[in-house]
């Protein structure tokens, strides 16, 4: 049970990075031109098949995240319950918070197909998304150090991830606080965020290939 259980929780973390992936960097980044309120709007407007395509990508993702969260807590509630408990809840709350925010991405393709021509306003709705996706993140990054202390003294992944985790937990903290104190020191902690796909595809792959027979009890 502990096995299928892990070799779920990597299959679906991989679906989530994908998704995830696809969403921002695939959809999303060739159609935004942040300086360019215009051809932002020209893009969209001429790619909405492709648009829809990154919100359903969008959607997916919060879904398997919630599966994710109810996962690890069955994995580590041996390990900690109250910590297990608390980790799952600021899971479930970054899905929530970017659930939240894609509605202001279905509001700027809604303004796209049926409005006058608004630039501007268009930008506006998309910033709010890209902010509000920083601002699940900023829980995702405390689920993250917990995940990692808990994962580390259940003993079901290699010594070097845990380690790994916390950085990337830290990474998406100072990502998210830095997006909304300090918009000007955000460009510069972008490189680091190679190293929040490292860690979670590493987690991914470990607990889908390598599952181990059980936790261990605190």
């Amino acid at each position: 049970m502990q096995a299928s259980i892990q070799r779920t929780t990597g299959a679906l973390y991989l679906g989530v990075i994908a998704l995830g992936l696809t969403a921002e960097f695939a959809i999303r980044m060739p159609l935004i031109a942040w300086n360019d309120p215009a051809e932002t709007w020209e893009a969209i407007a001429a790619n909405t098949g492709l648009y829809r395509a990154g919100l359903l990508a969008d959607s997916a993702m919060i879904v398997l995240d919630v599966a994710l969260a109810v996962l690890f807590f069955t994995l580590l509630r041996r390990v900690q319950p109250e910590l297990a408990l608390t980790a799952m809840v600021l899971r479930l709350m970054q899905a929530a918070v970017i659930g939240a925010s894609l509605l202001a991405s279905v509001a700027a393709l809604s303004l796209v197909s049926t409005g006058p021509e608004a630039p501007e306003a268009l930008m506006v709705l998309l910033t709010t998304h890209s902010i509000g996706y920083d601002v699940g993140l900023i829980f995702f990054g405390a689920n993250t150090l917990i995940t990692a202390w808990l994962l580390a003294r259940a003993a079901l992944v290699p010594r070097w991830l845990p380690p790994l985790l916390a950085l990337t937990g830290l990474t998406y903290l100072a990502g998210s606080l830095t997006r909304l104190a300090a918009p000007e020191l955000n460009a510069l902690m972008q490189p680091a965020y190679g190293v929040t796909i490292l860690a979670e595809l590493s987690l991914a792959l470990v607990f889908l290939l390598r599952p181990q027979r059980s936790a261990a009890t605190a």
